[in-house]
């Protein structure tokens, strides 16, 4: 081998180990963190962080079905405007459901690589996929996560190309994704009355839908002030209700600040995507979040992404425009979305400021 090839070769060996993930790396005795993971000094977690927790408002679904729904909804609303994030207790999913998700998704990612890796895929259509950072073939700089996400809806479609080990991770699923399914749809109810729209629009947007479980693994990192598990991003469905550990790591954006959610036991944060974001033509927002990682202890989460089906369009709600409240967003479908994700470094809200039809006003 000639010496021009060693550079090559080396580099070559080293993105190999960048692709097959975290979990991999830590499993090989990583001690610092390696450059690929290295973000620009600016896009460190420690910018603009805000010291201790962000009380998120909570949401009680209890009391949502059931005589205090008005004063409820005005809640919701207001969670939705200001926040665009919300803790949802008293959701009715039992607590033997939720700890089989959490002790099973653990358990896949303690399984050897070789197992995990049969599952591994860069097309971000494939219905099972393993992969590590938040888009490892456009990523400049790989994010400190591993995740399995399983297409859930229809089901009978899709389960039997779940991994078949864990032995019980295939009913795990299963039934949590159902429940979660079916909770998506009462929450989204109240999220669509809360709006002020008619009750033909809940058949319109949910109808459907893709139902999208992604579970995050982010392993003990040695240096957590260098790297982030997730960018800072928002999400591009409708809703999203996600499960954590008792671990911190989420941290939303706002009023120009990064605020950690501390984690309510047994409880879902639930947050606004950018489709709900198109659908109420901006009155209720997605929020911007990020994941930090630190050295003490790995994290899991599972989110449970709702959205229209692929091929279908989102626009705004004829209901919530007029004169004083023009159409602010073009149509858009998961598709422009997956493409958009394919070519592009996905960051922020930049795919949804690509769907914005700006007003002119003289």
């Amino acid at each position: 081998m000639s010496l021009h090839a060693q550079p090559y070769v080396h580099h070559h060996l080293q993105q190999n180990m960048y692709q097959k993930g975290v979990k991999h790396l830590c499993d090989n005795g990583v001690t610092q963190v390696p450059n690929k993971y290295i973000l620009p000094e600016l896009e460190r977690p420690q910018s603009l962080v805000v010291d201790g927790c962000i009380e998120l408002p909570v949401i009680d679904f209890a009391q949502l079905q059931g005589a205090e729904r008005p004063q409820v909804l005005k809640a919701l609303s207001k969670a939705c405007q200001e926040f665009g994030f919300f803790q949802l207790i008293n959701h009715g999913i039992n607590n033997e459901t939720i700890g089989k998700m959490l002790d099973v998704s653990k358990r896949f990612f303690e399984l050897p690589f070789e197992e995990r890796q049969r599952y591994m895929s860069s097309n971000l259509y494939a219905p099972v996929r393993y992969g590590t950072s938040f888009n490892q073939n456009n990523d400049g700089v790989f994010c400190w996560r591993d995740f399995l996400k399983l297409s859930c809806h229809p089901m009978q479609d899709f389960s039997s190309l779940w991994p078949s080990s864990p032995l019980d991770l295939r009913d795990a699923v299963g039934e949590y994704s159902t429940k979660t399914r079916n909770l998506y749809e009462s929450v989204m109810e109240g999220i669509l009355e809360s709006l002020g729209v008619a009750n033909d629009d809940i058949a319109n947007i949910s109808e459907e839908g893709n139902q999208l479980m992604v579970i995050n693994y982010y392993p003990a990192c040695p240096q957590p002030q260098l790297t982030l598990g997730l960018p800072p991003h928002s999400d591009y469905g409708l809703l999203t209700l996600l499960l954590q550990d008792q671990i911190e790591g989420l941290q939303i954006q706002h009023n120009g600040k990064w605020a950690t959610v501390k984690p309510i036991p047994n409880s879902f944060v639930v947050n606004i995507g950018d489709q709900f974001e198109i659908f109420s033509n901006g009155r209720y927002k997605s929020v911007v979040h990020r994941v930090a990682v630190n050295s003490m202890s790995s994290r899991l989460s599972v989110a449970s992404l709702h959205s229209l089906n692929v091929s279908r369009n989102v626009r705004p709600s004829s209901k919530l425009i007029d004169e004083l409240n023009p159409r602010c967003y073009r149509d858009t479908s998961f598709a422009d979305f997956l493409n958009y994700l394919s070519s592009s470094d996905f960051k922020c809200k930049r795919f949804l400021e690509s769907r914005k039809l700006h007003q002119i006003t003289i």
